[in-house]
């Protein structure tokens, strides 16, 4: 039995060998070509794979970059908000430490001047305290006008303040004023001109509010000198186009003058007149230009012109504006 399944096998084997030899020989070519293409589309699908591959890595990077640029931003947002709470926290608690510390200030403060005798209204003090309380204050306020071209220095019998005066960066002149600082302040002697309304000023603020009694007087000193500079360098650099002479008064609150406009060979006169309504201001209130009934139409738009710009701007710039746009004045 052993040697017949043997025989068998190898008739088997035998033929199957017989069988793909005969195939092989036959059928090369075709066989070829099938193995052949078998392989190519083995490699296409392997590159496709590849690729496919390649992509997801990328939008896998992508999406991890996002969500670590997320992170980043959202921890920057949670420090933020942490900063933020502890700043609150601070200024709330420093706050609380200005007040208490103002409480304590106004406490002591309130014990000082029960310490001195000093009442809330001084007409109910002693002599001695409201010259002390007077004296204090000076002191205060020398130190906060300076910076404001007012000055002043402690003398026997009160304080002598010096009043600067400047216009457009130019300093121009000083006043002094010497006060007594008795049980009523007074004013002992001073240089301020006679037609400043000193006594006025003085009856309505040096009582009861030295700081606006000396701002008051300073903006009248500031302004008069302003208006007096103008007028000067009005008649210092063009009198050569003033026709006449500038008329004004003490105060410089009021100026009148001519001047002569040119078109096609002919003079035409234009007369000013400047009012200074408000003695604190150095430009005027009140400008009236006027010109002759033959003046051409075009020059009366000029005086016009020429009323809106001395409103707004100082006599001599306006006058030196004329030159620079090339207008003719005579």
């Amino acid at each position: 039995l052993q040697q017949q399944e043997e025989g068998s096998l190898r008739k088997s084997a035998l033929c199957i060998h017989v069988a793909t030899s005969l195939g092989v020989e036959c059928g090369q070519g075709r066989l070829t070509s099938a193995l052949l293409l078998t392989g190519e589309q083995q490699g296409k699908m392997e590159k496709g794979d590849v690729n496919a591959w390649d992509g997801v890595l990328a939008h896998l990077e992508t999406l991890e970059m996002r969500a670590h640029e997320a992170a980043m931003k959202q921890q920057e947002k949670e420090l933020h908000q942490e900063k933020l709470a502890r700043l609150k926290a601070r200024v709330k608690e420093l706050r609380l430490q200005r007040d208490e510390l103002r409480a304590k200030v106004d406490l002591q403060e309130k014990k000082q001047l029960e310490k001195e005798g000093a009442m809330s209204d001084p007409a109910q003090a002693s002599p001695k305290t409201v010259l002390q309380w007077k004296i204090k204050s000076l002191q205060g306020m020398l130190q906060v006008f300076y910076v404001t071209g007012i000055s002043g220095k402690l003398t026997r019998q009160g304080v002598c303040f010096c009043i600067s005066t400047a216009y457009e960066g130019t300093y121009l002149d000083s006043y002094y004023l010497d006060l007594l600082t008795k049980s009523e302040v007074q004013i002992y002697r001073h240089s301020v001109p006679s037609f400043i309304p000193l006594e006025q000023i003085a009856k309505q603020y040096l009582q009861t509010d030295i700081r606006r009694f000396l701002s008051v007087l300073s903006d009248h000193l500031n302004a008069y000198v302003g208006r007096r500079y103008q007028a000067d360098q009005l008649q210092e650099h063009f009198s050569d186009q003033i026709k006449g002479t500038l008329q004004r008064n003490s105060l410089c609150n009021l100026l009148i003058f001519n001047y002569n406009v040119s078109s096609k060979s002919k003079t035409f006169p234009f007369n000013v007149r400047l009012l200074y309504g408000d003695l604190c201001r150095s430009l005027p209130t009140e400008v009236i230009v006027s010109c002759t009934s033959d003046t051409p139409a075009s020059l009366t738009e000029t005086a016009t012109a020429h009323s809106d710009l001395f409103h707004h701007v100082p006599l001599h710039k306006a006058f030196r504006s004329f030159s620079s746009t090339g207008e003719t004045m005579d």
